[in-house]
């Protein structure tokens, strides 16, 4: 079994990687193969730090405490939002439904100008970059950051929030319509995926 200290130990007769000072592990397209059939939820991330906005699709964000409100989401080295995100102060995480998968291509897609359609975003009175049609946002405040690899783990700390009333029609599956990447593909639940019917 392993725990984590062991996976933060060294054992002197194991092979290491050296970049990281870890023992060796699963190849990179093992580990990809691995997580490809768990689905995961899908959201934008927008940021301005005073350099102009940015927009970065991610399947990493999740709930880590009620209170105080706190979520964590993962950026890659290699995106092009990575130092705006990073750096800003705050931000805004759009949970998205099929709806908006539009926006989650978007800020999917390297190379483009994520912001030069004017009329689909917008800024909140405090500032930060968003995108109106997400059926849930969370504006939050970059409380802590933490170094994985060539990713950095971004600790928020959730300020405000727009989302459907909880037990409303609108927070239901089937009339949001939850958007899932899973094994490369996109998809989205709803009353065909309950299995409690």
């Amino acid at each position: 079994m392993t725990t984590a200290a062991n996976v933060l130990s060294h054992d002197a007769g194991t092979e290491e990687s050296p970049a990281l000072g870890f023992d060796a592990g699963l190849a990179p397209d093992e580990f990809k193969a691995a997580f490809r059939n768990h689905p995961a939820g899908v959201a934008v991330v927008t940021a301005d730090d005073g350099t102009g906005p940015v927009a970065m699709t991610v399947t990493s964000v999740f709930s880590v405490s009620a209170d105080p409100a706190l979520l964590v989401f993962s950026v890659s080295d290699l995106s092009s939002s990575a130092k705006t995100i990073i750096a800003a102060d705050t931000l805004v995480v759009h949970l998205l439904g099929a709806d908006q998968l539009d926006i989650a291509k978007l800020g999917a897609t390297s190379g483009i100008d994520r912001f030069e359609d004017t009329s689909i975003w917008s800024r909140l009175i405090t500032g930060e970059p968003f995108y109106p049609s997400a059926q849930t946002w969370i504006r939050g405040r970059v409380v802590n950051s933490l170094r994985a690899g060539a990713s950095t783990v971004v600790v928020v700390h959730a300020l405000q929030a727009n989302a459907p009333e909880a037990g409303s029609a609108e927070a239901d599956a089937t009339e949001s319509r939850p958007l899932v990447y899973h094994n490369r593909t996109w998809h989205h639940l709803g009353e065909h995926s309950n299995l409690e019917l």
